[in-house]
């Protein structure tokens, strides 16, 4: 069991950063492949990033490459996620969720394991 908690979230105009956190409380966090995901409203739920178990970045989704990084520290069970160059329509709730089997399917959310509660972004323009 895994259980995760995001932070970091919040107000920030366009063009402004913000890192987000997620912390991973149980046992062999470095086992997962750990997934970024948001959720805008009346909008469905979409890929953002993904990091190996090691540290090596698998992906990004198209929309945030270049912009977004993903990064983990198993000795602190945490994965993070920096957001720079922010647009109005990166505006949602972002997730993170830990996948023991996903593999080459990270950018499906089925195959996640568990689920944070979500830490909501907006970004005024």
């Amino acid at each position: 069991q895994v259980q995760l908690v995001e932070s970091g979230g919040g107000l920030v105009q366009a063009g402004g950063s913000l890192r987000l956190s997620c912390a991973a409380s149980g046992r062999s966090f470095s086992l997962y492949t750990m997934g970024w995901f948001r959720q805008a409203p009346g909008a469905e739920r979409e890929f953002v990033a993904a990091v190996g178990r090691s540290g090596g970045s698998i992906g990004y989704a198209d929309s945030v490459k270049g912009r977004f990084t993903i990064s983990r520290d198993n000795a602190k069970n945490t994965v993070y996620l920096q957001l720079n160059s922010l647009k109005p329509e990166d505006t949602a709730v972002y997730y993170c969720a830990a996948g023991y089997w996903t593999a080459s399917d990270y950018q499906r959310g089925e195959k996640y394991d568990y689920w944070g509660q979500g830490t909501q972004v907006t970004v005024s323009s």
